[in-house]
């Protein structure tokens, strides 16, 4: 993989990409989120991704070192937590019961280390170096939201798909941005893990989903316009 990504990294970050919607999107479609098997495959590909950046002391490109430094100049994020609680907004109702649900939550925040490392660390990464900034952030964001079609072949609904990739789109940009503006990926693997988290405690509402959607793509637009305005953060981040 080393040779892969000295040589070729956008190419290197498809292939994650690749293997990663490869892997589990059947296990996800045969055993479900509750499985201990969608836990021990989504565990194996973190821990892969983790040993691949740290052996290549890749954590500071990936902004994977710590915490933003100063918090303030971002709002202290609250736009993005107010996205993150979307989930839980029609009441709480575990999806699952017992062991069930503990191996869905656990799985649902490793989703987030992994689409945000994949996604926002690889290629948004891999794609500044020949396209720029913002042709950068619209393909790394386009190419999240529309990873999300791969759900139709586990079952679910045409709809729900369709309103997961608009929300995924929108989420692609504001957290692009985030990560773009601080350096730091870990504020957006917090808040996307815990969006898939909440997920699993989420009582289910047509109404309720286009609401959490419309909400999405308002505060996306809006804290996406004020983090571009944003000068170039020289604080770097501290240390975790």
């Amino acid at each position: 993989m080393k040779k892969l990504y000295e040589k070729n990294e956008l190419l290197f970050a498809l292939i994650w990409i690749f293997i990663y919607c490869l892997v589990l999107a059947p296990v996800r479609d045969e055993f479900g989120d509750e499985s201990p098997w969608m836990l021990l495959a989504l565990l194996i590909f973190a821990l892969s991704a983790a040993v691949f950046v740290k052996k290549n002391q890749l954590e500071g490109k990936y902004g994977l070192k710590g915490w933003p430094a100063n918090t303030r100049r971002y709002l202290y994020f609250i736009p993005m937590w107010i996205i993150t609680t979307g989930n839980l907004w029609n009441g709480i109702s575990p999806v699952y019961k017992g062991l069930a649900q503990v191996f869905a939550v656990v799985s649902m925040l490793l989703v987030g280390y992994v689409e945000e490392l994949i996604f926002r660390g690889f290629l948004f990464k891999a794609l500044i170096s020949k396209n720029g900034i913002v042709k950068s952030i619209i393909i790394s964001s386009v190419t999240f939201g529309l990873g999300h079609i791969l759900n139709l072949f586990t079952g679910q609904a045409s709809i729900e798909t369709f309103i997961q990739i608009i929300f995924a789109v929108s989420w692609g940009f504001l957290v692009t941005m985030v990560f773009y503006k601080c350096g730091s990926l870990l504020p957006c693997i917090l808040s996307h893990g815990l969006i898939d988290a909440f997920s699993k405690f989420a009582v289910d509402s047509h109404m309720g989903n286009w609401l959490y959607v419309v909400v999405t793509i308002i505060v996306a637009i809006f804290y996406c316009l004020y983090l571009w305005k944003l000068p170039e953060d020289n604080g770097g981040s501290t240390n975790s």
